[in-house]
């Protein structure tokens, strides 16, 4: 078995011309189908000693007793010494008969990963060591699996791009299904153990990652079946700010440079333990930085007498409002900003910021009225209030984002900075049965926690959610290259493509804070003359009304036509019909659905659907029931019912 200690056998021995046609035939299938690759593994300062801190003693090749070459290293053997052909079989035939794509982690000669290329799904390659990749396409021949359309290669580096070969993958599925199964399929591992309890951290961190994608929209699903209707309800009371405020598009470049070719860094403070240590250097970040905030830890400025920026609301939940209770004074509302999502709970509109703005919203109902009225400019979404803070520091086009509090772990087993209102909430509602401990131990266990690499090197505690984030910032790191992303303190989990500074390096930036009030000022006085011209505002009014207009009778078009759907199939139901019968009720059913889909606010209706009426659709298959045209009518009463219910 793999992982066994080497005993003594014969070294497998290939003649050079063996040697030679392997490397040649498989480089040339190489250079037409993956020439990037191929550049890749030919860099000769990459392959060596400093690609797997392994000596040329280190590595053998063994004949197995099935005749095929094994390897091992180490002493240990990285592939079955009998048969490793059979066993990288046994591994493929493991993963079971899922859909999803097969992740090989430890590519080795690659007898796992033939073996699950035969199962016609797309096979994921992730091997750490370059020198051992080109080893195997020495030793075996790869011409037919190389040849395959379906292989995705992640070799060396820091395996960063697992999640983008994963959705590469999954698209390459949902194409040899014509698009029928929209949801994401869900990838196997075949893991050598081998391989990677040599490389245990490297590996490590790629499970992470693929753990992340996997689970991202389980989480998007949760997060809509709990908070839909509470979006829906705050953006019908929010409308009227998607004709008020302007976009966050017109903040775009605040940062870029100027006319000397200096641009501004920005400041990111996110909510977790580590923002306690900037307490002594608000006062230097506050003259160096342009400011964004998140709304959890806008008290910690206020309270150490700092006005930040720019603030960050995006959650609609009304606790989530909290977090602004007693914070916005004289001085915050004339110095800050507020950036909101127009589904955030409608109080926090309210409040006496003098420069509100809205960001393109997440939602059907908001991204049809934004179209139609005035569009705000999107910001990305990561699923917490950091990845859209990130992401408008972003777009206000500096070429440096420092950050703080950015943990996305809990170091020191702590949740929070010192003084959040999850802290103060649970101080007030502490007693002798229900301790502030109690508190700490529900929140560090709810979210499935577990150890990762620490960015100083350690391990640090973190968990599902919290990683999903770490991923999207990895991804957003690698599409935008042209900003520096700085971390000043390394307590929290590691990120690729955060570089780690020294208070030092900071401190050494210029003093800018004349210039960042002229730049703001200059911008806020012009939005306010060109959004709130008299011709332009009262043109954004007539669109409002004529985009609610359409709303309301593209609703009432769906509600009509849902409620005669259901008509129809309980009409059906009652008396036995002919074939000539149910082949006319069937054109009448999908003629309704024809109104339906082909109405501009269909995407509104069919937002709330509930997500159970798909697997209720599953379940009532043809081939579960003696009748199929009675599954279809029962079936289709339970959908236009819940269209009906989502159009109101």
């Amino acid at each position: 078995m793999a992982g066994r200690n080497c005993q003594n056998s014969g070294i497998y021995l290939l003649s050079l011309e063996n040697i030679m046609s392997f490397l040649e035939s498989n480089k040339k299938i190489l250079l037409s189908q993956y020439p990037g690759l191929w550049e890749d593994l030919s860099c000769p300062e990459e392959i060596g000693q400093n690609d797997n801190g392994f000596s040329s003693e280190d590595v053998k090749i063994e004949a197995s007793a099935a005749g095929e070459p094994a390897l091992c290293i180490k002493g240990i053997h990285i592939h079955s010494p009998r048969d490793p052909f059979r066993e990288g079989q046994r591994l493929a035939e493991a993963v079971g008969s899922e859909k999803g794509p097969v992740v090989i982690l430890g590519f080795g000669l690659g007898y796992s990963a033939q073996a699950a290329a035969g199962l016609g799904r797309p096979v994921v390659i992730v091997e750490k060591h370059k020198s051992l990749f080109l080893k195997a396409l020495e030793l075996r021949d790869f011409s037919e699996f190389l040849c395959g359309s379906q292989i995705v290669f992640i070799i060396g580096g820091a395996g960063e791009g697992i999640t983008d070969a994963l959705s590469i993958a999954d698209s390459l599925i949902s194409k040899t299904t014509n698009g029928k199964n929209e949801k994401k399929h869900q990838p196997s591992i075949i893991r050598n153990r081998a391989l990677i309890g040599l490389d245990e951290q490297w590996y490590k961190s790629i499970e992470d990652r693929i753990r992340a994608w996997a689970m991202k929209d389980d989480v998007n699903t949760a997060t809509h079946k709990r908070f839909g209707r509470r979006w829906i309800r705050n953006l019908m009371r929010n409308m009227s700010a998607i004709r008020d405020y302007p976009g966050v598009s017109r903040l775009y470049d605040l940062a870029a440079e100027n006319a000397n070719g200096e641009s501004i860094p920005v400041f990111l403070a996110a909510a977790g333990p580590s923002l306690d240590k900037i307490k002594p250097l608000l006062s230097d970040i506050y003259n160096r930085c342009i400011i964004v905030a998140v709304d959890t830890n806008l008290r910690f400025f206020v309270k150490n007498g700092i006005q930040p920026d720019f603030i960050l609301v995006v959650d609609p939940q009304f606790w989530n409002s909290r977090h602004l209770d007693r914070c916005v004074n004289e001085q915050t509302s004339l110095n800050t900003a507020l950036i909101a999502e127009s589904a955030v709970y409608p109080p926090v509109l309210n409040l006496p910021f003098k420069n509100k703005f809205l960001c393109g919203s997440l939602f059907p109902l908001g991204t049809f009225m934004e179209k139609r009225v005035d569009p705000k400019g999107r910001l990305g979404a990561g699923g917490s209030v950091a990845t859209t803070a990130w992401d408008f520091a972003r777009t206000l086009g500096g070429q440096e984002i420092w950050t703080a509090g950015l943990d996305l772990a809990f170091p020191e087993l702590k949740t929070h900075f010192r003084g959040a209102r999850f802290e103060e909430k649970s101080n007030a509602e502490s007693g002798r049965f229900n301790p502030v401990e109690k508190w700490i131990v529900r929140a560090l266990r709810d979210g499935f926690p577990f150890k990762a690499r620490c960015a100083n090197g350690g391990q640090v505690l973190t968990d599902r959610r919290l990683s999903l984030y770490a991923a999207w910032f990895e991804n957003q790191f690698r599409q935008n290259t042209q900003v520096q992303n700085y971390c000043l303190f390394q307590d929290g989990l590691a990120i690729n493509g955060f570089q780690a500074k020294e208070i030092e390096k900071f401190l050494s930036l210029p003093q800018r804070r004349d210039e960042i009030n002229r730049r703001k000022n200059t911008a806020f006085l012009k939005i306010e003359t060109e959004f709130n011209a008299e011709q332009e505002k009262r043109e954004r009014h007539e669109r409002y009304e004529n985009a609610v207009s359409v709303l309301e009778q593209g609703l009432k078009s769906i509600r009509a036509a849902a409620e005669e759907g259901m008509e129809i199939s309980r009409r059906a139901l009652r008396y036995p019909l002919n074939p000539p019968q149910q082949e006319k009720t069937l054109k009448k059913l999908d003629d309704v659905m024809k109104r339906i889909t082909d109405s501009e606010v269909k995407e509104i209706a069919g937002f709330l659907i509930p997500a159970a009426i798909e697997g209720e659709n599953e379940d009532s298959s043809a081939e579960n029931s003696p009748d199929p045209f009675q599954v279809y009518l029962k079936t289709s009463i339970k959908l236009f019912s819940a269209i009906l219910e989502a159009s109101f």
